[in-house]
């Protein structure tokens, strides 16, 4: 079994890449749908939220406002780390649910962890992958509002809360740049999958290391801090 972390920023196009990956044969274990499956109605997730939010976070057949809930939390450092702390060990336990079912339903599977919050987590050391998708700021923010509706400033105030670029590539084994059209991501996620991906999995099975590039002739010693 191969283990692959997949994170960006929100508004990158980490989904493209996700839904990519899971057309080629990936196991996907999306924290984005954990994340709302941990929160329904009726749940303990939810329950806990109303009680550190109030009852302004819920629609009127009960079911969280999500919008409602962002405006309240990330404007506000906090009150993001309370959200955080009821949401993540949720999220986890289940996504560990998940990876056990996936790595007995299939031989050699590939589960591609798509996590958001990845970098923010320091969940980088769980993966011998990780991958990080990216684009420039105002970009992400272009396409926020013109595509999830969200205002400026609520675009703004959630790119604002995540890790930074240099974070992000403080941890990245692979940086796709998604600064043109989704359709060169897709390509970029397809060679990535059969030429890189594809090969660590068959290594992986067969406990095969990998064959030293022929580039590659002197030990670097800024590995150890990469």
């Amino acid at each position: 079994m191969l283990r692959i972390g997949l994170t960006g920023g929100i508004g990158a196009g980490k989904s493209t890449v996700s839904s990519t990956f899971s057309e080629l044969g990936g196991i996907i274990v999306d924290g984005d749908v954990i994340s709302r499956e941990v929160v329904q109605p009726g749940t303990d997730g939810l329950a806990r939220l109303v009680e550190a939010f109030g009852d302004g976070i819920l629609l009127p057949d009960g079911a969280l406002n999500r919008p409602a809930l962002a405006a309240v939390a990330f404007g506000d450092e906090q009150k993001r780390q309370t959200l955080n702390g009821i949401v993540h060990p949720l999220v986890a336990h289940r996504r560990s649910e998940l990876i056990e079912r996936a790595a007995l339903d299939e031989k050699n599977p590939v589960i591609v962890e798509d996590i958001p919050l990845l970098v923010e987590s320091q969940m980088a050391p769980m993966f011998p992958l990780v991958i990080v998708v990216n684009a420039d700021p105002e970009l992400r923010v272009k396409r926020l509002i013109e595509y999830r509706g969200f205002t400026e400033d609520d675009a703004r105030a959630r790119i604002a809360a995540q890790a930074t670029e240099e974070q992000r590539r403080a941890v990245a084994d692979v940086w796709l740049d998604n600064s043109g059209s989704s359709g060169e991501l897709v390509e970029k996620a397809k060679w990535l999958w059969h030429e890189r991906i594809l090969p660590f999995a068959h290594n992986v099975k067969v406990r095969e290391p990998a064959r030293r590039s022929p580039a590659v002739e002197a030990y670097d010693p800024t590995w150890a801090e990469q």
